[in-house]
């Protein structure tokens, strides 16, 4: 009888989450967290809690991963909502692709990695392809090429969520 009033209470209550304000966490938190500090304010208390869960594993990275994960979040807190909004779509369909188009997908992302800094920085300026102009019939799905005209690099790990350690 117990759990059905357990189960009933829960079915009609609402799970919040703790939404610390800056001043609020930990000095070491705000320390691993600090490029996101302009922005904690306007964040939700998911995303707050996702990052302090970063903050926690931090002390148990390597230092390499360390520096990665500082600046990731200091190239996210400069994005735009625009574009934090558009990276987390793009993680999200990537993170749906099945297993051998996400190893295609880090394949292409490590040939990018691999390029000297001026041929990423002309990757990046170019415009991305335009859409398929409506021929005003029924639509047919594009269908992708075999083997693509140039090289188009996954969307930086920096505009992305940050993701659990990897598993050893």
């Amino acid at each position: 009888m117990f759990l059905l009033a357990l189960v009933a209470s829960t079915a009609h209550g609402q799970i919040t989450l703790k939404s610390p304000a800056w001043n609020e966490l930990a000095e070491r938190d705000r320390q691993v967290l600090a490029p996101l500090q302009s922005d904690w304010s306007n964040m939700d208390a998911q995303r707050k809690q996702k990052w302090l869960g970063l903050a926690k594993r931090y002390p148990t990275l390597r230092p390499d991963e360390q520096q990665r994960i500082q600046t990731q979040m200091q190239e996210w807190s400069r994005l735009t909502p625009d574009q934090r909004n558009a990276a987390r779509e793009r993680y999200k369909s990537l993170k749906s692709l099945p297993p051998d188009k996400k190893s295609e997908v880090r394949e292409k992302w490590q040939e990018y990695q691999n390029l000297p800094p001026d041929k990423k920085r002309e990757l990046a300026d170019k415009p991305p392809p335009a859409p398929p102009k409506s021929t005003g019939g029924a639509r047919t799905p594009a269908r992708p090429s075999a083997t693509p005209a140039s090289p188009t690099p996954a969307p930086s790990p920096a505009a992305l969520p940050p993701s659990p350690a990897p598993a050893k």
